[in-house]
């Protein structure tokens, strides 16, 4: 059922994700399949689903059947972390045909060269997997998403991806320079480093994420380069500074809070404290004064009463970060939180993730606001929209001017005006 046949893709969840979703669609079209066009029946669907929250099992369960109804006689394949944790359930989805575990997802072609699934579920221990599968975004050459590492040891008592994951593992530094060359061979100009729980990278095998920032840091290319999430525990001095000298790391960072209260860090079994957290915006700011910091916080958890969220609020409130990427606790089957009594009620949930929500946005405007005047690099890419094109700073402030295809994946100095970020400060008007 390959050659020739059109296939479509529907990914949901993080930029690991899509990555690897890129890297299936390279297989699928080496074997012989092609991309279905807007409008076009699918011979093959494939989801690659999330499972970070149940909002995100609800939405890979609409796609599914969005998808079938869109493309009645396609073969339906489900894989991603929902595809892991919970294979009986989407089983019972009608249309799926093939259903494939986090390890089993990169066998897909060897799956439909069989032409049949004697098995519906293809799936296996998560934790018994050792090996590493490099993957990289495609669809916009101008910035690319590589994954540099894959699992989590940490086992977080609220978190259900280890068990999704699987243990830590990654590549090589040479086995990634040589992916980041073949990105760059292809037009990137800005590489996303990503993974699970990156500041692991390496190991398993005797080396470090430092050492491989390092490595790229030295490649002479005109590439820019950015780390994801990277736990505050794990972002040493020595990397900070790394990305203060570097002509290639940009002053961006993306750092998981999770709370601002010492009691629920301990519930969640964090790794580090708030004292700790508070030391690490402070050399960001201290070599780094106008870097982007974002940080992810999760709200409504249990064992988060009415006095421990004031607490953690009041501790974000006097961060000097940039930005919060704010998620709504939801119950994940396994994880050790749920031995946890006491509950947030689903009302007193969204409240306080809409106060976290409104105190990023004074935040975000801050941070834009005390950046006009100044100059910086903009990467523009191609996205259009009412006529208008994007691109980010160096350190991530997204601006829009009027399109100009000749600016397309090429960077441009520019002083920072209002004008340029009136998208951010003013989204409504």
């Amino acid at each position: 059922m390959i050659n020739n046949n059109k296939v479509c893709f529907h990914t949901l969840g993080c930029k690991l994700n899509f990555a690897e979703t890129s890297e299936l669609g390279r297989q699928l079209y080496a074997a012989g399949f092609v991309r279905a066009a807007q409008g076009e029946q699918a011979d093959l669907c494939v989801v690659n689903t999330c499972s970070v929250t149940d909002v995100a099992d609800h939405k890979c369960r609409q796609a599914i059947s969005r998808l079938k109804k869109l493309h009645p006689s396609a073969t339906m394949i489900v894989t991603g972390c929902y595809a892991q944790l919970n294979p009986e359930e989407l089983a019972k989805i009608e249309g799926v045909d093939l259903i494939l575990g986090t390890r089993e997802k990169f066998d897909l072609v060897d799956f439909l060269s069989k032409n049949n699934f004697p098995q519906k579920i293809q799936h296996s221990d998560i934790l018994n997997v050792t090996t590493f599968h490099p993957s990289c975004s495609h669809g916009d050459r101008t910035r690319v998403f590589l994954k540099i590492q894959d699992g989590c040891d940490y086992f977080c008592t609220y978190c259900a991806i280890p068990m999704a994951r699987g243990h830590s593992r990654s590549g090589t530094v040479n086995q990634t320079v040589t992916a980041v060359e073949n990105a760059l061979s292809e037009g990137a100009r800005e590489i996303i480093l990503t993974g699970i729980n990156i500041g692991e990278f390496g190991r398993r095998v005797g080396e470090n994420f430092f050492g491989l920032i390092s490595a790229l840091d030295k490649i002479d290319a005109d590439v820019r380069f950015r780390i994801s999430s990277i736990e505050p525990n794990l972002l040493t001095s020595e990397i900070i500074a790394l990305v203060a000298a570097s002509k290639h790391f940009m002053p961006h960072f993306h750092i998981p809070l999770q709370s601002g209260a010492d009691q629920i860090l301990r519930l969640m079994k964090r790794r580090y404290n708030t004292d700790l957290f508070a030391c690490k915006i402070r050399k960001i700011r201290e070599l780094l004064p106008d870097a982007f910091i974002g940080v992810d916080v999760i709200t409504g958890v249990r064992g988060e009463t009415d006095e421990l969220f004031e607490e953690s609020f009041n501790f974000i409130k006097n961060l000097d970060i940039s930005a919060l990427h704010v998620f709504t606790y939801s119950e994940r089957r396994g994880t050790k939180m749920l031995e946890i009594e006491h509950s947030v009620p689903v009302k007193e949930k969204k409240r306080r993730s809409d106060v976290l929500r409104a105190l990023s946005a004074e935040k975000t405007a801050t941070f834009y606001r005390s950046q006009i005047g100044k100059t910086a690099n903009v990467l523009w890419e191609s996205r259009r929209k009412d006529n208008k094109m994007y691109g980010f700073t160096d350190n991530y402030l997204q601006i829009c001017v009027e399109y100009d295809k000749a600016k397309v994946n090429t960077v441009e100095n520019i002083q920072i005006e209002e004008k340029y970020l009136h998208h951010v400060l003013n989204p409504h008007s």
